[in-house]
């Protein structure tokens, strides 16, 4: 088994929903740990890794027999498996969370980008502002457990093809590029 470390640099805002407002302010707030502190969780890596992987086998037609020992299938309530691969969440590394915790730096990380729907005359629609909280630019790290080894491989290579993560994707948030780090697939 291997796992793959790998490194998530974001060139955008972005938002990675919470499910939560925050009132009359914000209408969609990011997802935070305790600590406030952005992260995307595995559950939502797990599911671009397994859309970029279905992506890579289908452009290269490469076989696709330990697709399913690795991320899972779900059939009915009665055939299913979750997969063996163990995604973590992705967060900022542990020097960035100290010094912004220490420093109480949370509420600089974050922003809040408003819009609004536009009629055909040029009109903004009545009660359709929306705000949404992003967060800056940044750099999260995670890893991929219990990964089949030659499964790895793929993996590593399909990361490349993920371009643009969370909410609002196709307006510009959330551009960024996966790479594996050093000493990741052991």
């Amino acid at each position: 088994m291997s796992t793959i470390k790998y490194q998530v640099e974001f060139f955008s805002q972005w938002h990675c929903g919470s499910g939560l407002s925050a009132g009359a302010d914000v209408d969609a707030l990011v997802i935070k740990d305790k600590n406030g502190l952005p992260f995307i969780p595995g559950k939502t890596i797990k599911g671009l890794v397994r859309e970029a992987v279905e992506n890579y086998l289908q452009f290269t037609g490469k076989s696709d027999e330990l697709f399913e020992e690795t991320f899972g299938f779900f059939q009915d309530s009665e055939n299913f498996s979750q997969g063996q691969a163990f995604f973590s969440n992705a967060t900022l590394s542990k020097e960035e969370q100290d010094a912004i915790v220490q420093e109480k730096l949370q509420d600089y990380i974050y922003n809040k980008v408003t819009s609004t729907a536009i009629d055909e005359n040029g009109i903004a629609e009545d009660h359709s502002l929306r705000a949404m909280e992003t967060v800056v630019p940044c750099t999260l790290h995670g890893t991929i457990e219990d990964v089949p080894e030659d499964m790895a491989e793929i993996i590593t290579k399909s990361l490349g093809l993920i371009k643009r993560l969370g909410q609002k994707r196709n307006r510009g948030l959330g551009r960024c590029e996966f790479r594996t780090e050093k000493g990741g697939n052991q």
